[in-house]
C-alpha cells in the first residue's frame, strides 16, 4: 500500500481510531500519536524480519527512545483510518533517527487527497537490555533499514 505522497522506501501501517484513542472533545489525544508512531516502527522492524522480542533475546539489546519532536497539523476522530509511516532519516552505529507521519486516509481511489495530521522525528538508541548501557546496533538490522 504505497501512496503517492511517500517514496517506496517508506513503510506504511494502517491504524483505526477507537474510543480509547480520543479525548473528551472527541479527537485523538495528542500523546496517542507517539503510540501510533511506535506501532508503525515495530511493524516496520517485523516486516524486515526483526521482531523486537526475538531481537532482544538473540542480541541482548534493544531500542529505546531518546528524543522525540512532533508537530500537529489536523485532528483525527473516532472511526478514522490513519496511515502511519516510518522512514530512516539517519542511521548510525548506536542510534537511528526515524521520520514519521500520520495521514488521514480518505475514501476513494486517490491517496493524494490523504491529509497530513502529524509528523515528527524519533531518535532511538541501542542499549544492552540488562544494564541499559549504550551499545552498537546489530549490523543485520542496520543493513536491512538502509
Amino acid at each position: 500500500m504505497n501512496s503517492s505522497h511517500v517514496s517506496p522506501s517508506v513503510f506504511e501501517h494502517p491504524i483505526r481510531i477507537y474510543w480509547e484513542d480520543t479525548d473528551a472533545g472527541g479527537i485523538v489525544f495528542y500523546a496517542n500519536y507517539l503510540k501510533f508512531f511506535e506501532r508503525a516502527r515495530t511493524e516496520w522492524l517485523r516486516a524486515l524480519g526483526f521482531g523486537q522480542q526475538v531481537l532482544r533475546d538473540a542480541s541482548g539489546g534493544m531500542f529505546v527512545v531518546s528524543e522525540t519532536a512532533v508537530k500537529y497539523h489536523s485532528p483525527a476522530r473516532l472511526d478514522d483510518t490513519l496511515i502511519v509511516t516510518a522512514e530512516l532519516q539517519h542511521g548510525g552505529k548506536a542510534s537511528l533517527t526515524i521520520a514519521q507521519r500520520a495521514y488521514l486516509r480518505t475514501p476513494g481511489p486517490s491517496p493524494t487527497s490523504d491529509r497530513l495530521l502529524a509528523e515528527g522525528t524519533i531518535r532511538l538508541g541501542w542499549v544492552d537490555s540488562t544494564t541499559l548501557k549504550p551499545g552498537r546496533i546489530p549490523a543485520p538490522v542496520l543493513e536491512a533499514l538502509k
